[in-house]
């Protein structure tokens, strides 16, 4: 910032301690609490505790990530920060010089308010580790840059405000992830293209569905069975009926009475 004799600016009291040259106060226009006394100043709801601002990260000048959650169920956290045509957000904005300010709402599970806080990406999945304080985070392939940011900031930011380590992946290059399972990835009622995923030793070397091969092999066994019971069918010789039979002897029978 370039700050001129009888600008008007606000700051963030940072100390203020007694020196042998009288009181010395530090002040700041980086830390992230001046964005918390901002919003104080300009939201009713943040400055009566019903919107709590539970953590910001910021990167002073260019880009300020911060979680907010309301305590009423009757009023949106971020509609109350940002305010009627953005008029209240906007005025901080413009106290930070054009900082721009990303507000996302909190959650106590970790895996969605890291999904929030990765704002404006999408994001297909995230598994996340509570001991270890990491988590997996999965996004459409045309989101990847958008979810890293200019330079890694929105993934930056992103782990500041939820205080985990994130790993961002693209679709295509979780898929190709040593260790890599689908099913972690997808929810229960989704399914797989067929050809999409398969599981390892599914398929042989050759492109051979293994227990298909066999299947086949019993079906063509089945097959030719029936062929072969149909041709007997076919050549078993057809008996004439009685009648006939005796309709002959009968005629053969007749001149021997002539002659008598």
């Amino acid at each position: 910032e370039i700050l001129r004799p009888q600008d008007r600016v606000k700051v963030y009291i940072l100390d203020v301690r007694n020196t042998p040259k009288g009181p010395r106060i530090s002040v700041s226009r980086t830390h992230p609490e001046l964005v918390k006394r901002l919003f104080e100043s300009e939201v009713a709801e943040v400055r009566d505790g019903t919107v709590e601002i539970k953590s910001i990260s910021r990167e002073a000048g260019s880009r300020t990530k911060m979680a907010v959650y309301s305590h009423d169920p009757d009023v949106d956290a971020v509609g109350a920060c940002v305010g009627m045509n953005g008029n209240r957000v906007n005025a901080v904005v413009n106290e930070l010089g054009g900082e721009k300010i990303d507000i996302v709402n909190w959650d106590e599970n970790p895996a969605l308010f890291i999904e929030n806080a990765l704002s404006p990406s999408q994001v297909v999945s995230v598994i996340v580790d509570p001991d270890e304080k990491t988590a997996k985070v999965v996004v459409p392939d045309y989101q990847l840059s958008l979810a890293i940011g200019k330079e890694g900031q929105n993934a930056r930011l992103a782990a500041r405000l939820t205080g985990y380590k994130i790993d961002i992946k693209s679709e295509t290059q979780a898929k190709d992830a040593f260790g890599f399972r689908m099913e972690d990835y997808m929810n229960d009622d989704e399914e797989y293209e067929e050809g999409e995923y398969y599981e390892e030793g599914e398929y042989a070397e050759d492109g051979e569905y293994e227990e298909g091969a066999e299947y086949a092999e019993e079906e063509m066994t089945s097959e030719a069975a029936e062929e072969t019971a149909a041709e007997a069918v076919e050549e078993e010789p057809v008996e004439e009926p009685a009648e006939e039979t005796a309709a002959e002897d009968a005629d053969i029978e007749a001149p021997a009475g002539d002659q008598e």
